[in-house]
């Protein structure tokens, strides 16, 4: 996958067919989306996703933003459906002032050679938001592209968006956020060396730092699954700052793996979080943070032996 990044000064080769949007999450509606683009590899046509970088969000909002994935790992995911071409556009107040009608004219068109273009019904693009999907519709004809705006899709009765996504994350809700993405939620990186508390007392973890702009769920354990060098094992997770065994304030995510006998460190893992198990907590010791660990890991083999029935 070709990836475009730092430059509004691009142009693709060829017809493509373009999907416009955020796609913080990916979810089951980007997925739709997605899909329309895909199917137009068969007509000879290059899968082009545009997306900004940094999201709206982060650049207009207050405060630190928190994605859902991060520039990584939606790489690693549009590359894994199938995706040709992705457009990390440079968002700055300077870019996204530009009208709408530049925006399909110059960006779309000229640099993107789009003649099919795919976006849901919310979309928004140019100074102020002020293009969308009916602009799209009405510059089509003039432009020599096609439209297809993809409907909602549902899920309990509401709609699929980012924002429901990100509550159920936030709330701790794994199992809503696993349905509404289509998979479990999952915060990847490299593994690191941690204090190695775990190794003292027989029960080895394996330690990632996640990114400060990473929205992670409520501090606490959760049942997990981890995919490293492709082979997908069960796992226990903590989520937190460790206060038992450190006072030092740094945010990890801890990963107790079942049948996991050889080290790790350097290697790229993704932890999948499949559902809460209880909050994290501080202990009078470490002798008592030991027998809470056993009963962790003991109860995670029961969740896992239920998960696989």
């Amino acid at each position: 996958m070709q990836v475009i990044q730092k430059t509004a000064e691009f142009e693709i080769e060829g017809q493509n067919a373009a999907a416009i949007g955020k796609f913080d999450g990916i979810h089951l509606g980007h997925q739709k989306l997605l899909r329309c683009i895909l199917e137009q590899k068969c007509f000879g046509r290059k899968a082009v996703v545009f997306t900004f970088d940094p999201p709206p969000a982060a650049l207009f909002g207050s405060g630190q933003y928190r994605e859902l994935m991060t520039r990584e790992e939606k790489r690693a995911a549009f590359e894994g459906m199938g995706v040709d071409v992705l457009v990390e556009f440079p968002l700055t107040f300077g870019t996204a002032a530009i009208s709408p009608e530049d925006f399909i004219t110059e960006t779309l068109v000229k640099r993107m050679h789009a003649v099919y273009v795919a976006a849901g019904g919310d979309v928004t693009f140019g100074d102020k938001g002020a293009g969308n999907a009916a602009l799209l519709h009405a510059m089509a004809g003039k432009c020599g592209y096609e439209v297809h705006i993809i409907d909602k899709v549902c899920y309990n009765g509401k709609a699929v968006s980012s924002t429901e996504v990100r509550q159920a994350v936030e709330s701790g809700k794994m199992e809503d956020a696993a349905c509404l993405l289509g998979a479990p939620y999952e915060v990847d990186g490299v593994v690191v060396y941690g204090r190695q508390f775990g190794r003292t007392i027989g029960m080895p973890t394996v330690n990632l730092i996640p990114p400060a702009e990473k929205l992670l769920p409520p501090n606490g354990v959760y049942y997990s699954r981890v995919i490293l060098d492709g082979k997908v094992m069960d796992g226990i997770t903590n989520i937190g700052y460790k206060p038992t065994v450190t006072d030092e304030g740094h945010m990890g995510v801890e990963t107790y793996i079942y049948g996991l006998d050889r080290e790790v460190y350097g290697a790229r893992i993704r932890v999948l979080l499949l559902g809460f198990k209880r909050p994290e907590k501080k202990f009078s010791g470490k002798e008592e943070l030991k027998g809470q660990m056993e009963r962790d890991i003991a109860e995670g083999r029961q969740y896992h032996a239920l998960a696989r029935v």
